[in-house]
This record gives structure tokens, sequence and C-alpha cells, in this order.
């Protein structure tokens, strides 16, 4: 009773084959892993690292840094529209308490 259900998904990552057990969706799982795999491979491709594990890692550190980088961007538009939403109650604050 009230256990999350898990299912159990194929994908296949860097030519090997994985059984993610996830609550998700299951396309959701596939794209990912899709998205892993391709990061995966352009590593391969511009390093010509022959060690899967070091492949991994860099791979880790792109999406990392992918992560880290629309952190940011999410952080600077969220002040951006604070400031903006400041100003905008600044400006028209005046006018709604005339009106009541």
């Amino acid at each position: 009773m009230g256990e999350d259900l898990k299912q159990v998904t194929a994908v296949k990552i860097f030519n090997q084959t994985y059984q993610v057990s996830s609550g998700g969706d299951p396309e959701y799982v596939r794209q990912l892993a899709r998205y892993v795999d391709q990061v995966m491979t352009e590593v391969f491709e511009k390093t010509s690292a022959v060690d899967s594990l070091k492949v991994a890692v860099l791979a880790a550190l792109n999406i990392a840094d992918e992560r880290f980088e629309a952190r940011r961007q999410l952080e600077t538009l969220d002040d951006t529209v604070t400031e903006k939403s400041d100003a905008m109650i600044t400006l028209l604050d005046p006018l709604v308490g005339s009106r009541s």
C-alpha cells in the first residue's frame, strides 16, 4: 500500500544496455538516455578517449556545466523580472491608490 509503482525501461547508452527502474514515464527515461548517449558520443569523438569511464566522467562534467549555466541564466532572468515588477509596482501604486 502506498508504494510507488516502478517500471523498468531498457535503454542503451554508449553501446551498453541498462535496465532503469523509475516511477516516471518510460519515454522520458528513454529521452534522458538518448541525451546522455549523445553527450558521451560527442565527448568520445572530440577526445578519442577509449576508456568508457573517462568518457562518462567527461560527459557528466559537460552535463553539469550545462545545468549550472542554465541555473545561472534562470537566476539572472528571475532577478530581471523582480526588478521590472518592482518598477511597475512603483509606477502603478500611485495610480491604483488614487482610485480607491
